[in-house]
């Protein structure tokens, strides 16, 4: 018998197939093979159509059952990681009413910031543990404000994760946690956020019915049945944004443990008790996947949202599609670290919280004609990734967190050694890298939210660290003097 994995992300959906008795994975696919085209069909805006998303899931799940010689009538229980923040509306015959308006979008950032001036800072960040900023609540609100008929024919609203597994079940749910990311949730009352939905005038009645984490949450519906293979009735038992999910995979539960990711986007995750938060909410707080009422467990986010696809810019642009990130990996590599002055600010993907929603745009600065190659800007990509981690980072050290070991997945960026030791150096921190990702995370979640793992230290007991990449002494100075370079010159831009 099969666990199934789906991680629906922004430019793929990736399906992974664990052997529930062994917990080994036996295979995974993601689809489409290129990027998942984002509209953006004015500045600042970023919007997928979740049809699309579905239709890929069954793509990914297909391939992965040829691929691992598996029937989908195997599977015994679903998981579902998704791209955070998302708002998706549908009415009541559950047909989606216009493009999701995904994470990366930043049309929402003013109306955001005027809720948090209207309602107060210290009633938002002592309930809400955050600005309402650009997040789905606020998103929701432009939709309101600016496409009146779709808004008033709205039956529920969702996040990615509700919509996958609406579409496997014909049930509308979400979570405290999807909620909290949403910026609608309230930690004191631990109840959907009044204080948000009355701001902006939006009905509770909009908002799902909240299933667990970790639970059954629905069952698999004849139609979706007949769609993938998998069995009628087979459970959905757990769903998770893809950073919580993250975290989870890679066993980061407990306070003071700390995962990270560096795909499209980049997040430092880190897991606190106290339902702390960033007084200019740079950085934000969001209900963990273990977090209860009785039990509070909170993971600060700190997100870089240009880093995977800065690397993935260079390659096309510059790169011509002509080499592989490996190859472009090796030329950074016969350069020094600094880039000899060459420095690249890698916000270019939408606002960034961590610099108050500001703007900057991606930067290019210190270019000399006669020094600077292509090489110089692949390692200075590598650098300004890394120096804008270590900007967070000392966000995260005002709030008494401060780790020594970092756990990754060995994907995206982190399968690169020279990435690691950029990262190793520039933090002065330990990389962990582990053999899971997001997908199979969810699978092995999914095992335990349906009763077959009794904990997750036991769904999770095959984590293997795969590379431990340790700061080099006597490369910290120069990391710090680059890095030094590269905060001076963002100021500029602020």
């Amino acid at each position: 018998m099969y666990l199934l994995g789906l991680d629906i992300g922004s430019s793929s959906v990736k399906a992974s197939i664990v052997d529930t008795k062994s917990k080994e994975l036996i295979s995974s696919a993601f689809y489409p093979p290129e990027e998942m085209p984002i509209d953006s069909a004015q500045p600042g805006f970023a919007e997928q159509d979740p049809e699309m998303w579905w239709k890929n899931a069954l793509k990914a799940l297909q391939s992965a059952c040829v691929q691992g010689g598996v029937e989908a009538s195997g599977i015994e229980a679903i998981g579902i990681s998704y791209q955070m923040h998302g708002l998706v509306m549908v009415d009541e015959n559950q047909k989606v009413l216009r493009k999701s308006i995904i994470w990366c979008d930043s049309r929402a950032v003013e109306i955001g910031n005027k809720a948090f001036e209207n309602i107060g800072d210290s009633q938002c960040l002592s309930r809400v543990l955050n600005s309402p900023g650009n997040f789905t609540a606020s998103k929701l609100k432009w939709v309101q404000e600016n496409e009146e008929d779709i808004y008033k024919t709205a039956y529920k609203i969702m996040l990615p994760g509700d919509y996958i597994a609406m579409k496997l079940s014909g049930d509308i749910k979400t979570t405290k946690t999807g909620l909290s990311e949403g910026i609608m949730w309230d930690f004191q009352n631990e109840d959907v956020a009044d204080l948000i939905l009355d701001n902006y005038g939006i009905s509770k009645d909009l908002i799902p019915e909240l299933a667990p984490v970790f639970g059954i949450q629905s069952r698999v519906s004849t139609v979706a049945s007949a769609e993938t293979g998998i069995p009628i009735n087979a459970p959905i038992s757990y769903r998770a944004g893809d950073q919580p999910n993250n975290a989870l995979s890679l066993n980061v539960m407990k306070e003071g443990e700390v995962a990270a990711v560096a795909g499209t986007s980049g997040v430092i995750y880190a897991i606190q008790k106290d339902a702390q938060y960033d007084p200019l909410s740079r950085v934000n707080s969001f209900a963990h996947v273990n977090h209860e009422n009785d039990d509070k467990s909170i993971g600060i986010l700190l997100c870089i949202n240009g880093t995977g696809i800065l690397y993935s810019w260079l390659k096309k642009y510059v790169g011509q599609n002509s080499m592989s990130y490996d190859e472009m990996n090796e030329a950074a590599k016969q350069v020094e670290a600094g880039c000899q002055g060459l420095s690249i600010l890698p916000f270019g993907n939408g606002a960034e919280r961590v610099l108050k929603n500001e703007d900057p745009g991606a930067q290019i600065l210190g270019v000399n004609f006669n020094t600077h190659s292509s090489a110089h800007l692949f390692r200075a990509a590598n650098e300004g990734i890394a120096f804008s981690f270590k900007y967070g980072l000392d966000i995260l050290a005002d709030m008494g967190i401060n780790p020594n070991v970092m756990r990754v997945g060995n994907a995206s960026m982190f399968q690169s050694a020279l990435f690691r030791e950029i990262m190793a150096n520039t933090l002065n921190i330990t990389i962990e890298s582990y053999n899971t990702d997001g997908a199979l995370g969810a699978a092995l979640a999914a095992g335990y939210g349906a009763g077959l793992y009794k904990s997750t230290d036991e769904a999770l007991s095959n984590l293997e660290v795969v590379h431990r990449t340790e700061p080099m002494p006597d490369e910290l100075k120069k990391y710090e003097k680059a890095y030094q370079l590269w905060k001076e010159r963002l100021q500029l831009f602020l």
